[in-house]
């Protein structure tokens, strides 16, 4: 029993927890609810029930064991939503192999790093999207692989590589295309598959997704299928998903969001997955509510922004909507209105976590009012504890403010090959120190009130000025730089850098953001860039982002007022 006193609280020991694999999950499924449509891509005119997304796994995971992927192994994904990416992630977890998700608006450098980090041995990609050539980086990053044959790829750069597979219906040399992966299973293959199930155990890892840190390089989160499946199916419940239920799904797959709360949601409920476009875009999303009737409905603060002030959102009928989550970001009161009143989500809840745990931590409830729908995160989801502690690691008393600490089921295996940055996250006790700054009041609801770390959010995703600040470095001009976030009516936020250059150099806005282009995501380049002589320091020599904040903020007239 927890003292009340205390900003500790616990969550509900009730219902158990599920302590199968994702792939007994999927077969489990598949028998409970096999003509119970599982998937539907909009965009794709794919639909499938439970027990055809259970077969085209499986013969996708008998032709990817044929290519001596195993359990263990490592198999990237770099695409936008679509449904080879959602077979991807079945299929890994029927072998056992990890699924490494990968931002599809990374460039070279970014998906290099990802590749060698964790030693991906496969890769499936995307042809290309929008002005992303995966095709192209892939073969920049790998020569080799146009007079490679199939697994034996030995790429100088990317040592561990040996297969690409491309979601696309052109040829390609040293390439094999992902509608062509079945095929190549055999007997052995097959009956290899069968075998492997019952050897897997719910606490393996199984997914491992990038989330960049104050330190620099970004960290490979490591996942188990006990976290993510779990916490998929309380959140789920939370918004009361049930069989039957049509959840459209436009936040990205490579995120916890899509692939946890989407997918394994659905899973966990014989609910309908409904990607209705690649990316996110509003009128598709209209689109697909109504005409496939979806009953919920994800998404991040600005992307319900977005579908309420689409010019023609009268137009259409979003009667058949009645739940759903906005995470990513704090919630302004009036879209929450709007959301309820305009779009029939009279059940809708917030949701607050983390990669590092899986990701749901916090969640408001259908019964909450409404004001305490946006004015708080909720309360502790089942067989989690949350405290907030001071600088001495001390629980603070309810109401005070301090670090969030979460542990139970969710909590992350660790950072991949990183003990010394996984130590420093995750205490002897099992507790994740997430870095935000938090309270929990006297009946328990939660609330973020600043974040300890210097992230920025922009459109629901984090971004991390120190890893920005490395890249820059590189340029050969550059002698210093800081990165900070200034409010944005848009995104919430929006990257600054003020640029120190080099003795004697001179550079322009244009030649800083034309060095970025190609090499790392769109939303990391600096919207606003400064070139200035000095930064504001403190005596002892810490550069005092907050003054710099501050000044841009007076410069760009950039205040906004918090409506929640």
């Amino acid at each position: 029993m927890t003292d009340q006193s205390l900003s500790h609280v616990t969550g509900a020991a009730t219902p158990a927890l599920i302590e199968t694999t994702i792939g007994v999950a999927l077969e489990q499924a598949a028998a409970k609810w096999p003509n119970e449509l599982a998937l539907i891509s909009v965009h794709q005119d794919v639909r499938w029930t439970y027990a055809e997304l259970l077969k085209r796994a499986d013969d996708l995971a008998a032709g990817l064991l044929k290519l001596g992927l195993a359990r263990g192994d490592r198999i990237g994904i770099w695409s936008p939503n679509c449904a080879e990416w959602t077979l991807t992630q079945f299929a890994a977890a029927r072998i056992g192999a990890i699924l490494v998700t990968i931002n599809p608006a990374y460039r070279l450098s970014e998906v290099e790093y990802t590749l060698k980090k964790v030693g991906v041995k496969i890769l499936v990609a995307a042809e290309r999207f929008k002005t992303s050539d995966y095709v192209g980086m892939v073969e920049t990053l790998a020569p080799e692989i146009a007079a490679a044959a199939p697994s034996e790829l030995a790429s100088a750069r990317v040592p561990d590589l040996r297969t690409v597979i491309v979601i696309g219906k052109s040829p390609r040399p040293g390439w094999i295309r992902f509608d062509d992966v079945p095929a190549l299973a055999d007997d052995a293959a097959r009956a290899a598959l069968k075998a492997i199930g019952p050897k897997l155990d719910a606490r393996d890892a199984i997914n491992i997704q990038f989330t960049s840190g104050t330190t620099g390089a970004p960290k490979g989160a490591t996942l188990s299928h006990r976290n993510i499946l779990n916490n998929g199916f309380f959140v789920g419940r939370s918004i009361g998903l049930r069989e039957g239920d049509r959840l459209c799904i436009p936040v990205p797959l490579y995120h916890c969001f899509g692939m946890v709360m989407g997918n394994l949601g659905c899973l966990t409920h014989g609910a309908t997955m409904v990607y209705p476009a690649e990316v996110f875009d509003p009128l598709a999303v209209l689109k697909a509510v109504q005409s496939e009737k979806c009953t919920g409905l994800y998404g991040v603060p600005t992307m319900f922004i977005g579908v309420l002030g689409h010019p023609d959102f009268a137009s259409f009928d979003l009667a058949s909507l009645r739940t759903g989550c906005m995470a990513g970001s704090p919630c302004p009161v009036e879209v929450m209105k709007q959301v309820v009143a305009k779009m029939h989500m009279r059940d809708v809840t917030i949701a607050y976590g983390m990669t590092e745990t899986s990701p749901v931590s916090f969640q408001s409830s259908p019964d909450d009012p409404i004001e305490r729908r946006v004015s708080t995160i909720g309360k502790v989801l089942p067989h989690l504890e949350v405290k907030i502690v001071d600088e001495h690691g001390a629980t603070v008393p309810r109401g005070g403010t301090g670090e969030i600490c979460t542990r139970g089921y969710s909590v992350m295996i660790g950072y991949w090959d990183d003990e010394a940055r996984t130590a420093e996250a995750i205490d002897a006790g099992g507790w994740m120190y997430t870095g935000d700054l938090g309270t929990i009041d006297a009946e328990g609801y939660g609330n973020v009130v600043g974040r300890i770390k210097d992230m920025v959010i922009r459109g629901g995703e984090n971004l991390y000025p120190r890893e920005i600040e490395e890249f820059l470095y590189r340029h050969p001009k550059v002698a210093d730089v800081q990165i900070v976030g200034v409010p944005d009516t848009k995104y919430g936020e929006e990257l600054c850098a003020w640029i120190r250059l080099q003795p004697g150099q001179k550079a322009d806005e244009a030649e800083i953001k034309a060095f970025c282009q190609g090499q790392i995501a769109h939303q990391k380049v600096p919207r606003y860039i400064r070139f200035v002589d000095e930064f504001p320091m403190t005596v002892t020599g810490k550069v005092q982002k907050f003054l710099i904040r501050k000044q841009m903020i007076d410069e760009l007239d950039l205040r906004i007022e918090k409506t929640a």
